[in-house]
């Protein structure tokens, strides 16, 4: 098989051995089965240092953040760049680091980018939070100009684990961020005098938009959108524009939500998983008041990076699919969508066991994804 895209001779080596992708079914008809493309990835860098996030530069560029704390361009051709400067100090400890990046939508005009990270306290102070952060690419493509955080979660709390950390800007600008309840502090999600376990919802600038629905509430933090969640790493616009998200259960009840104003998700009192190790959790899968997921896995699949893909690259039958990694057991998760409901899902297994840690479509109408190792690649499905 021979690869058109243009890549250094190491990967090209690599390109020529590409994984195919199998079908490992689950819930997936005959039909569906004899509609599933031809793919294979194809690896376009690789050496990164735990990568998080990929977003899309212009000329075929790429920018990564590797939790370790540096963000980096990935040219066309696979040649990673030095660290850019500019980039702030980060608590990278456990789950915690630089994590997700995404570009303004009015990029091409203002080189503003936006990103999320696990945020140190104050010298002196212990604890940290996820942050917002916006900053102006240099138009060298060699640092980060004019940084500030717009966000920060509060309280900060010393915990390395459940920070959330997906962005989404909407059609009108503004800024959806996931927030994970730091594990240790699951009852937050369901107080909304704190941003633990919530999705929170602020302009560019860091402001609250006045329709925000806990924005005139007392005793309620303005920020917040939705609450009641445990930990997302993926979220997405849907082809309607609306929000969607995922989020990790405990053993067992990953969930795929669409958060509405105002509503409460249910964790940690309602769940489909159970305790580390077995035994119930909160007050069993349903409660009055208390939104139920829109689709949820038993077992944990631990998803990340999530992108609906609204291209016919591959095809008219994945066109509005949903595309969500596992970090569990490195597959790639397509989901046929109608109705705001999950009808059908299809896995598509790696085959080297790669934890896919981001998912998206890039301007060219294909999907990437990154993988999370100390050696991770960012890698494209590419229609053979």
């Amino acid at each position: 098989m021979k690869f058109k895209s243009k890549m250094p001779p190491a990967l090209a080596v690599k390109a020529q051995a590409a994984i195919f992708l199998v079908v490992a079914g689950v819930s997936v008809s005959a039909d569906a089965q004899n509609t599933t493309p031809a793919v294979a990835l194809v690896p376009v860098a690789q050496g990164l240092d735990h990568p998080w996030a990929v977003a899309f530069l212009p000329q075929g560029q790429f920018l990564i953040t590797e939790r370790p704390g540096r963000m980096r361009v990935v040219s066309a051709s696979g040649q990673v760049s030095p660290p850019l400067a500019g980039v702030p100090a980060v608590a990278a400890s456990g789950q915690g680091g630089l994590l997700d990046v995404v570009t303004d939508t009015a990029f091409a005009r203002n080189r503003r980018i936006f990103f999320c990270f696990s945020e140190p306290a104050a010298a002196g102070a212990r604890g940290n939070s996820t942050a917002l952060a916006r900053a102006t690419l240099s138009e060298d493509a060699r640092s980060l100009q004019d940084v500030k955080v717009i966000f920060s979660q509060r309280p900060k709390v010393d915990s390395s684990l459940h920070f959330g950390c997906r962005i989404v800007q909407a059609a009108d600008g503004n800024l959806f961020l996931t927030l994970g309840d730091r594990y240790h502090r699951k009852d937050d999600a369901q107080k909304l005098d704190n941003h633990h376990g919530k999705i929170i919802r602020i302009t560019p600038e860091g402001a609250v938009p006045p329709d925000n629905p806990f924005a005139k509430q007392p005793g309620a933090l303005p920020e917040i959108w939705s609450y009641g969640h445990r930990n997302s790493q993926g979220a997405t616009l849907g082809p309607d524009g609306k929000l969607w998200m995922h989020e990790h259960g405990p053993q067992g009840g990953d969930e795929i939500n669409q958060p509405q104003p105002g509503r409460n998700y249910g964790w940690p009192v309602i769940t489909y998983g159970e305790n580390y190790g077995g035994g119930k959790l909160g007050e069993g899968t349903a409660k009055a008041g208390m939104e139920q997921p829109l689709h949820y896995w038993v077992p944990s699949i631990a998803p990340s990076g999530m992108a609906f893909l609204t291209s016919t690259r591959y095809g008219a039958a994945w066109q509005g699919s949903l595309f969500i990694g596992s970090l569990k057991f490195g597959t790639l998760h397509r989901l046929e969508v109608a109705g705001g409901k999950v009808q059908r899902e299809e896995k598509l297994r790696q085959g080297n066991g790669e934890r896919i840690r981001d998912v998206r479509q890039g301007p060219d109408g294909l999907l990437y994804m990154v993988t999370d190792s100390p050696q991770g690649r960012l890698l494209r499905l590419q229609p053979n």
